[in-house]
């Protein structure tokens, strides 16, 4: 038996040994046609070649793209498991020509693989033409011999292919093979055309037109060939069996299942290990491909393909989740010819098994109160829409499962009831959020997320992608069209712009598009939740809705605002190690130049805890470790250990994101928190951190700001210098910089100590010794009266009580100006302090420079006064009140 394995490596080296550049398959999830959820034939990664968008180093190739048609348009999940031929995730073998060969080359090397090297009987085959495309049905007659009734004239679009309603286009043939007779169906063209006797095995695309509108088509300059045979199927054919789920591959996959549940595919189960088996597949590959569970978008697709299989998996009655345990005999099959597969093994395993614990928590649930909505129920009823909604919406039973799980009962669900239902409740999320505050002209944005749902966003993987715009937005009203010039908000299908919130600034960047439309992103943001909206300024060009476009990151941008992002995890970690577990973040803003972080903490940091915090921050990023991302319920990472970001709303799934060990002997990670953010991918990214700030914001509230990677170097870079400027002040070498600085402190404390002194022996030589007559008289009463140039305040006190000294019984009034500001002590000795009060004649000097008030006790007060010049006028006013007081006595 030829292995799947072997037909497709034979099928490559075919074409490659006929000069066909052997291309990888591309990736599930296109980046080149936003209409597209996933790719779903094999010419959609060359879909810009065709249309001259793009050029690549060869003008053939030859390719097995994975493929998956489970969404949209292209949407085969009902049927799989039923059919012989039906799958959600297939592989497209094909061959390519971008101008350089066309029909007659295209079908001389098919004939030639599969008669020649493959050994299919050409009794068994018969092909289509398009009804006008006498060249072709010459072509066949001539290279493949065959009658002339085995080659048949199709006039339908099923031989007339076309990438859309406008674009390159072409007729094609399609090549069937004949299962025999006893298997019921007729020949393609016949009435009984749609039997499995006849299985079209390969479609030769001849691209020789291009249609520029409805009415006007035009020949190709050069024309190309894009083929598409389903490996799964010509598999089938070379291993002698009529159904795909026969092949080695799945029947590999089966016996899987079949060991595992201990249950024989045949009979009822025979359904539920086909559906296991394809949705194994379509599952594992999306996830290596970077595609996680969601609500909503490729992740939604993808959550419904694994709840489907697991729903099979309780079918058949396994106890335990399923599907992670068959992922091994996936890799075993197809990781040599996709190591991808092999990359991420440990990823697809954790999430089926993640989701499977959790789906069949839902499903006990949902089942049981299905069976209690349904009791009763005759064949042919139906389910309210309404109990389904409750369903959904309290419960989180999705509806497609509810109508899978009452159809196998002949029951129904009312759709539209459904429908109305879902409006309702949306209805009064609007009305709510109208009454909250909001501005009226936000509205625009709940009739988007109506239209069109949630904004995927795809940028976790990627700073690039394609989008389809589906609304514009210019001052607060939705338009058709925007303008070289106009300010615009510009939303897409899907981004890799990430809007801002959890603190994290959003993305700038460019959106470009046909004909030379080229938008600046200023900024991201993110409207109820759930938009992506990047608000833009049209530079170039003409923008409508339905436009396809190009959307760019600015991916230096990014990179430091994930830098910092991450960092902000390490930090918060680190904070609960050193400082304890009290401490909780309080907010935070993560922008490319720096990050601020504030946390709940009692008293200010010391220096060694700032270190020590830095440090260990910067261990984990040495360490390099690699930052894992889950998908969990908030329930379910709060009791792994997660923490939950301040301001952060949360809904029923979360991204957890875990970085650092521990250490060594813990496998544990360092930190584990609930963020929606975007992140380094390897710690090493952060390169450096470094704490700049430690401050307080609120009682019981301290804030760190940090800055990482180039902008950390260049703020110790520019310490460095100012260092080195200061060292050459000194005249000193920078390492001895702080010794010289605390030797010039030391010595700047000398001499000021040096000068009080000096300051105070001239005070104390001043009016109190200007002759032996003894100090000055006013009305009988000893009086000195002093002003003091450069004199600290502090010093006052002690000058006064010096000159009462000096006076044995008297006044004395000094004032030190310093600053422009005066400071006034006025003494009076104890026998006089009945008859005059040191607080009276202070408050008299303090009005003089311009104070207010002054205070102490009867025998030494002070106060001080903005108005240094006027110190004279000071010590002359309690002159005249000394005097003036006398004369009234």
């Amino acid at each position: 038996m030829t292995s799947t394995n072997d037909i497709r490596r034979s099928f490559l080296d075919h074409f490659g040994k006929e000069g066909h550049r052997i291309v990888p398959s591309a990736p599930l999830v296109p980046h080149n046609d936003p209409t597209l959820m996933f790719v779903n034939a094999g010419m959609v990664p060359f879909k810009n070649v065709f249309t001259g968008l793009e050029t690549r180093p060869y003008s053939t190739a030859t390719s097995s793209q994975k493929c998956v048609r489970a969404g949209g348009k292209h949407n085969d999940l009902d049927n799989v498991g039923y059919t012989a031929r039906h799958h959600t995730f297939f592989e497209m073998l094909g061959n390519f020509s971008f101008g350089d060969y066309f029909k007659e080359r295209a079908i001389s090397l098919a004939w030639d693989l599969i008669t020649r090297e493959w050994g299919i009987s050409r009794d068994r085959l018969t092909v289509t033409v398009y009804h006008t495309d006498d060249e072709a049905f010459d072509l066949w007659r001539k290279i493949a011999g065959l009658p002339e009734q085995r080659i048949i004239r199709i006039a339908t679009a099923d031989n007339f292919w076309s990438m859309g309603d406008t674009g390159p286009c072409g007729p094609c043939s399609e090549i069937f093979y004949d299962h025999g007779d006893h298997i019921p169906g007729g020949p393609p063209g016949s009435p009984d055309e749609d039997g499995d006797r006849f299985v079209e095995i390969w479609n030769l695309v001849f691209m020789q037109y291009e249609q520029v509108d409805k009415e006007t088509r035009l020949a190709l300059p050069r024309p190309s060939i894009d083929t598409g045979m389903g490996l799964e199927r010509v598999a089938a054919v070379l291993q002698g069996v009529h159904d795909n789920y026969d092949t080695d591959t799945f029947k590999a996959l089966i016996a899987a299942s079949t060991e595992l549940t201990r249950t024989k595919a045949e009979g009822d189960s025979k359904a539920s290990h086909r559906v296991i088996a394809d949705h194994l597949r379509a599952s594992g590959f999306l996830v290596a491909d970077g595609v996680l569970p969601a609500n909503e978008g490729r992740g939604y697709v993808l959550r419904r393909i694994m709840r489907r299989a697991m729903r099979h998996a309780h079918l058949l009655g396994s106890a335990e989740p399923l599907m992670h345990r068959l992922v091994p005999a996936l890799v075993a099959e197809m990781g040599a010819a996709y190591p991808e597969l092999v990359r991420a093994q440990p990823l697809i395993e954790e999430t089926l098994k993640l989701e499977e614990t959790r789906f069949r928590q839902t499903l006990d649930k949902g089942l049981r109160l299905l069976d209690e909505a349904t009791a009763g129920f005759q064949a042919g009823a139906t389910l309210p829409g309404d109990v389904a909604f409750r369903l959904y919406d309290t419960y989180g039973f999705p509806y497609d499962l509810t109508e899978d799980a009452l159809r196998a009962q002949g029951l129904g669900v009312d759709r539209a009831g459904f429908d109305a239902a879902m409006a309702e409740q949306r209805a009064a999320a609007r009305a709510a959020w109208k009454g909250s505050g909001e501005k009226a002209s936000d509205e625009v944005w709940f009739d988007i997320a109506e239209a069109h749902g949630s904004t995927e966003f795809t940028g976790y993987s990627g700073h690039d992608g394609e989008g389809q715009v589906i609304a514009l937005v210019k001052d607060g009203r939705g338009v058709e069209v925007a303008q070289a010039g106009d300010e615009v908000a510009i939303v897409t299908n899907q981004t890799p712009f990430y809007g801002e919130s959890g603190g994290q600034a959003g993305d700038s960047g460019t959106i470009t598009g046909a004909n030379g439309v080229r938008a600046d992103v200023l900024d991201t943001v993110k409207p109820l939740g759930k938009l992506h909206v990047h608000k833009a300024k049209l530079v170039e060009g003409t923008l409508r809705v339905g436009d396809a476009v190009q959307l760019s990151v600015d991916a230096g941008r990014r990179d430091r605002l994930r830098a910092n992002h991450s960092a902000t995890h390490l930090l918060h970690a680190a904070l609960r190690h050193r400082l304890g577990g009290h401490v909780t973040q309080k907010g935070s803003l993560v922008a490319e130049d720096r990050l601020r972080f504030d946390f709940a903490h009692p008293k200010p940091m010391t220096p060694e805890d700032i270190a020590a915090v830095e440090a260990e921050v910067n261990r984990h990023i040495r360490e390099n470790d690699a930052v894992m991302t889950r998908l969990m319920t908030p329930d379910e990472a709060i009791a792994a250990g997660a923490m939950a970001l301040f301001g952060e709303k949360y809904g029923d799934e979360v991204r957890v994101l875990s970085m650092g060990r521990a250490n060594d002997d813990d496998p544990k990670s360092w930190s584990v928190e609930l963020c929606g953010g975007t992140h380094v991918n390897a710690l090493g990214d952060i390169a450096l951190f470094k704490i700049v700030s430690e401050s307080a914001v609120a009682s019981g509230v301290r804030r760190i700001e940090a800055l990482t990677g180039e902008a950390a170097r260049l703020w110790l870079t520019g310490r460095e210098e100012r260092l080195r400027e200061a060292a050459a002040s000194l005249k000193t070498a920078p390492e001895d910089v702080p010794a010289r600085v605390l030797s010039l402190v030391e010595e700047r404390r000398r001499l000021e100590r040096e000068l009080a002194e000096a300051k105070r022996a001239l005070a104390l030589a001043g009016p109190a010794q200007r002759d032996e007559a003894g100090p000055e008289q006013v009305a009988g009463i000893g009086f000195v009266g002093q002003v003091i140039e450069g004199l600290e305040p502090k010093s006052l006190r002690g000058l006064v009580d010096e000159a009462k000294s000096r006076l044995g019984s008297g006044i004395a009034v000094l004032v030190a100006v310093a600053d422009g500001r005066a400071t006034v002590a006025v003494g009076v000795t104890a026998d006089l302090t009945a008859r005059f009060s040191a607080v009276n004649l202070v408050r008299v000097a303090v009005a003089a420079v311009g104070g207010a008030g002054g205070g102490g006790r009867p025998d030494m007060a002070q106060g001080g006064g903005p108005d240094g010049t006027k110190a004279n006028d000071a010590v002359a006013a309690v002159r005249a009140t000394l005097a003036e007081s006398v004369a009234a006595a």
